[in-house]
Order: structure tokens, then C-alpha cells, then sequence
């Protein structure tokens, strides 16, 4: 009976350990995935930081697009120390053509994608949304155009800033070259695609904002986060060039920012997708507006 008894009390207090045990082992893992939650959270948050990986990163295009890809490149740099990110700046058309060919990994464009361009399998992945403004030298003193006069003055049709309640001196239209997704979508948003008669065309977004700021009686356009005091922006029907006039749809000159890929995002290798959840992060937006850009809505 004793034997008995010892027998039993031992097989309770075993069986009371593995109670025990068991149970500490469900809270470690409750504690370890409400950690894996957090650590989840944090990196959606902040971005993706994997110092593992490893590898190149190319872009190639839009020349407005230079201060957002500088920025994002150096911030995504730090959080990727393994990754090396090159970016060329060649022109909206010259990027689509490059990324279509699969000579580099994501073509931006500073314009909306054609049909064609779609067609040969390139996604269009909108980063975020750009003003362009139209400026002057600042001895001008015109200060607002309507969307009628501007088109008028780039097809030639007004020609003297005396027409438009200004001094006796000619106009001088600067614009960009035909490559430049501002220059299309300029003319797209104006209606006067292959209309236009500028006196200089123009490789560059800086090229434009020097050319207007150091020559009397120049009209220009550039990207709004470029804009300086060496230059006077131009309200066009009455409304500043602002984000605040884009986001609520009151201002005519406005188009997306494209990080273009030859395919969707998913199909894309793990440094271009770790790329895109950078932008798409808290702190890539953050970035994104830092640079004077909107979100996309």
C-alpha cells in the first residue's frame, strides 16, 4: 500500500512539472509572436532594412524627377548598406525605352504612360503627384496668365509681353527638349502637343529655371519642388502653383511621378520589391514630401 502511494504521489508531481513546462513554453511563444507583431509593424512603418541584402539597383529617366530619386536613393542606401543604387538622369522617354529593353531595373517618368508604352508589358507605378509651374524672370511684371494666353504664347500666336499688359519686349517661350515628360505633359495638359514654337528647347529642369532667371522677358516651365527665388511663378486662371490648389483640383498644370517596371512589382527581383515597399512606407512618404511632392491619393 505504501508502495503504492509513493507510486502515485510521483506520477501527480511529474505530471504537475509538464503542466508547468508546457505552459511556459505557450507564454514564450505568445511573447515571441506579439514580438514578431511589433517588429511586423515597425519595419511596414519604416521601411524595409535588411542588411543581408545585397546587389544593384538601376534607374534611369525623368530629369524633374532628380531631387526625389537622390533622396530616396541615399535614405534607402542607409537602410540597405548591401544594395548600391545608380540612377541616370536621361529623359522621361529615354527611361521608358531603357526599362522596356531591360537595360535597367525601373524607368521614371515624369508624364503618364502612353498606350504603347503599356502595351510592351511596362507598369506604370505612380510614386507620387507633381505641379509644374510656369515662371519668368523676376523683372517681369506679369504675374498671371490664363490657360489661353499661355497657349497662345507658345504657339506663337502673342509674341510681346505688351500684349498682355506688360512692357514693349518680346517673349521669349524656353521649353524643354522632346523627350521630357514635363514637356509632354505640358503640352497634354494646354492641348497643344507638336503645336508649340519655342525660341530654346532645353535638356534639363536646372537648364530651364538658369535660362528664365537670367534672360529678360523668358517664359518657362519646371517641376514645382524645383522652384527658387530666381524666378517668379506665374498663377495661371487666377490660381498659385501649390500643393495645396493640386490636391484640391484647382490648379490646371499637374501629372504623376512614375517609377516604371517591366512588369508588375510582384514579378520584379527582391531588391526592386524591397525598393517599392521603401517608397510605399511611412518614411519613404515621408521623403516623398520632404521634396515638396504630393502623395498620390
Amino acid at each position: 500500500m505504501k508502495n503504492r502511494m509513493k507510486k502515485l504521489l510521483v506520477l501527480t508531481t511529474a505530471a504537475t512539472m509538464m503542466t508547468a513546462a508546457f505552459t511556459g513554453c505557450g507564454s514564450s511563444s505568445d511573447g515571441a509572436d506579439n514580438n514578431a507583431d511589433t517588429s511586423a509593424d515597425k519595419s511596414a512603418d519604416e521601411g524595409t532594412s535588411n542588411e543581408n541584402l545585397s546587389g544593384s539597383l538601376s534607374l534611369a529617366g525623368s530629369t524633374s524627377m532628380e531631387k526625389l530619386c537622390e533622396a530616396l536613393k541615399e535614405s534607402f542606401m542607409e537602410k540597405n548598406p548591401g544594395v548600391t543604387v545608380t540612377v541616370e538622369y536621361t529623359g522621361s522617354g529615354s527611361g521608358i525605352e531603357s526599362v522596356t529593353a531591360g537595360s535597367v531595373d525601373i524607368g521614371d517618368s515624369s508624364r503618364a504612360l502612353t498606350d504603347d508604352e503599356k502595351a510592351n508589358g511596362v507598369e506604370e507605378n505612380i510614386v507620387a503627384i507633381d505641379g509644374i509651374a510656369v515662371i519668368t524672370d523676376n523683372d517681369n511684371s506679369v504675374t498671371e496668365l490664363t490657360s489661353d494666353d499661355l497657349k497662345k504664347i507658345y504657339t506663337g500666336e502673342i509674341s510681346n509681353w505688351k500684349d498682355l499688359g506688360g512692357k514693349d519686349e518680346a517673349i521669349v517661350a524656353i521649353g524643354r527638349e522632346a523627350a521630357s515628360g514635363t514637356r509632354g505633359a505640358f503640352e497634354e495638359l494646354l492641348d497643344v502637343k507638336d503645336q508649340c514654337k519655342y525660341a530654346q528647347e532645353l535638356d534639363s529642369t536646372g537648364a530651364v529655371l538658369a535660362k528664365v532667371g537670367s534672360t529678360p522677358g523668358a517664359i518657362g516651365y519646371v517641376s514645382l519642388d524645383v522652384l527658387d527665388d530666381t524666378v517668379t511663378a506665374m498663377k495661371i486662371d487666377g490660381v498659385e502653383a501649390t500643393e495645396e490648389n493640386i490636391v484640391a483640383g484647382k490648379y490646371l498644370l499637374s501629372r504623376p511621378f512614375v517609377m516604371a517596371t517591366k512588369g508588375k512589382i510582384d514579378e520584379q527581383n527582391d531588391i526592386v520589391k524591397a525598393w517599392f515597399d521603401y517608397v510605399n512606407s511611412d518614411e519613404g512618404q515621408a521623403v516623398i514630401k520632404k521634396v515638396g511632392l504630393i502623395l498620390p491619393q
